[in-house]
């Protein structure tokens, strides 16, 4: 008897195992023979690929920008100017300077990949919410990106060399020191406002 029951438990493991490979075969000659299930499938890779490198994209930039400005920066003038007097507040404008420099290479490339995907998802018919908002949003925070890369950092550089020494030991009234202070300030200023776009960016993904 118990022997007879073993056998159907046998017969009844295997009379699942084989409906469940049956299915599974079903279902991959439907996807075979319906274009409609593939053409699904297919859209459904793109855009999860799509918001991952979104999502991706945005982290990156916004994370660097944050540690940035709270961590690096204080740190490295701290830390040079604690060590090595003035000679370390110029070394330490020289070292952040480079890295500002590398980080907005990483922030074109953030930017383009965000603004890429906002548009590719579009383009696949799954429009993200406020998408019209979100594409104006990362194209200026790109824009910005751009401007303080090539434009606000280059003119920076020119009243460094020029001076040759710490900013602060020029007279309050020297022109150098107002024009350092003014494109040290809108620097400044075009990463914070990017830093508030890119956290109402996370809010919105946030709220998904």
């Amino acid at each position: 008897m118990a022997a007879s029951r073993r056998g159907d438990s046998g017969h009844d493991r295997m009379s699942s195992f084989g409906g469940t490979v049956s299915f599974s075969a079903d279902v991959n000659d439907r996807a075979r023979s319906d274009p409609a299930i593939t053409a699904a499938t297919i859209y459904n890779v793109q855009m999860v690929a799509l918001r991952y490198a979104y999502v991706l994209a945005l982290v990156v930039w916004l994370g660097g920008m944050l540690i940035l400005s709270a961590f690096v920066a204080p740190a490295t003038f701290q830390v040079l100017q604690e060590r090595q007097g003035d000679a370390g507040r110029v070394l330490a404008g020289a070292v952040f300077g480079e890295t500002l420099r590398r980080f907005h290479i990483v922030a074109y490339v953030s930017g383009a990949v965000l603004v890429g995907s906002l548009i590719g998802m579009a383009a696949l018919g799954g429009r993200p919410a406020a998408l019209p908002a979100r594409l104006a949003i990362g194209s200026v925070m790109l824009a910005l990106a751009i401007v303080s890369g090539t434009v606000v950092s280059r003119r920076i550089e020119g009243p460094q060399r020029a001076i040759g020494g710490p900013v602060s030991s020029l007279p309050v009234a020297d022109v150098r020191r107002a024009e350092f202070g003014r494109l040290h300030g809108l620097s400044s200023g075009l990463m914070l406002i990017n830093m508030a776009g890119g956290l109402l960016l996370l809010y919105w993904e946030a709220g998904r």
